[in-house]
């Protein structure tokens, strides 16, 4: 059975009960969570978002897990997000460092970067999933869902969208045929369709399924 879904309320606490308000972690806290890790193509780009732990997220309206925004209000979610925080930051993990170290690994790069790049240095993290940050001397809090959850990732993941939408349709010129600029690298019928047609370019993750020719995949890892 599906789980329920929590929703943000007005106030960037969520309807469900596993709601965890802003308020209750260690100031100041930075919310980190990533887009585009089940790609085919393209960075994983994370983001880090710090917020005071009195902010009123009311002054976010519509502001929820990214995957739920409209593409018209993430971006404006986006400039109310790096106008009211405190300090926010994006970090990459490009296609090559994803084959050298898997998926997971090079996300969890990518938020290190985007937490080393904030100008607040935050006491605490709280991460969307499950994972923490390895060797990072910030104390963390790994919160599964937590974009839906408490409104510090859910800004957190509207910055990596954002930003990674934005990189995503630059890439579209660059490596024009593979409509990047329309599914961002996702692996839709259209997309694996481009890759059989045009093979794969410098942007695609070579040990992914649907990259590779089929009768390559017994020798690569995959997702």
């Amino acid at each position: 059975m599906a789980r329920p879904r929590a929703s943000m309320s007005p106030s960037g606490e969520t309807s469900s009960r596993r709601a965890v308000p802003w308020s209750s972690f260690p100031a100041p806290c930075a919310g980190v969570d990533e887009a585009g890790r089940g790609c085919l193509a393209g960075p994983v780009v994370a983001a880090a978002a710090v917020f005071a732990p009195a902010f009123d997220f009311s002054q976010l309206p519509g502001l929820d897990d990214s995957k739920q925004v409209r593409e018209a209000d993430r971006l404006r979610l986006a400039g109310e997000i790096r106008r009211h925080s405190l300090a926010w930051a994006v970090g990459f993990a490009w296609p090559r460092e994803i084959e050298a170290v898997n998926i997971l690994q090079a996300t969890l790069r990518a938020m290190r970067r985007a937490v080393d790049r904030l100008a607040v240095r935050p006491v605490f993290l709280v991460i969307d999933g499950n994972q923490l940050l390895p060797e990072c001397p910030i104390a963390q809090q790994a919160l599964v869902d937590g974009d839906a959850l408490t409104p510090g990732i859910a800004a957190a993941s509207i910055l990596a969208k954002t930003t990674r939408d934005r990189v995503m349709q630059a890439l579209d010129l660059r490596f024009p045929g593979y409509g990047f600029a329309s599914h961002k690298g996702y692996g839709c019928a259209a997309h694996k369709a481009a890759i059989r047609a045009l093979g794969p370019c410098l942007q695609h993750r070579m040990t992914f399924r649907g990259v590779r020719p089929e009768e390559e995949q017994a020798r690569l890892p995959g997702l």
